[in-house]
């Protein structure tokens, strides 16, 4: 190998090196950076996030209870799906059949609505085993998260 490759390689390889460095730097800076308090992505999304201001217990039961309830849901989570793709094809088929995508609708609206049916109960049930102190806390959390408590503009009276 003549000088000038072994010059190109050492260049590319000190691009690199400072690379992986800058991202691992960058990557402490942001883990110390978000505190003491660093919960998982998925937690931080969706309805499992409402608790995320509340104490490590009341989090992993919170958590634990709307993965059972979304595992005692499966079929209709699978069937609710089902119908949006159903719905997908008949909105793109040719002919239009109105009254098919009416009906899918109707049947898709349903099983979407007993599913928020049957999270919304295990939110209740959960926040009656709350102490009133905590109880506050997680409203503020279901305000930011899902639609059950969704922020709006308040409205006069």
């Amino acid at each position: 190998m003549n000088n000038r490759a072994r010059t190109i390689v050492l260049a590319i390889s000190l691009a690199f090196n400072v690379f992986i460095i800058g991202a691992a730097v960058g990557g402490a800076y942001m883990w110390h950076a978000s505190g003491p308090y660093r919960p998982a992505f998925a937690a931080r999304s969706g309805l499992g996030g409402a608790a995320e201001k509340l104490p490590v217990a009341e989090r992993r039961t919170f958590r634990r209870m709307l993965a059972q309830t979304r595992k005692d849901a499966a079929s209709d989570i699978e069937a609710a799906r089902a119908g949006r793709l159903r719905l997908a094809q008949l909105m793109t088929a040719d002919p239009i059949d109105r009254q098919a995508i009416d009906a899918q609708l109707s049947t898709t609206r349903q099983t979407d609505s007993a599913l928020r049916a049957k999270l919304e109960k295990t939110v209740v049930d959960f926040f009656e085993t709350l102490p009133p102190s905590e109880r506050q806390t997680f409203v503020e959390g279901l305000r930011g998260h899902g639609a059950m408590l969704r922020r709006g503009k308040a409205g006069k009276h």
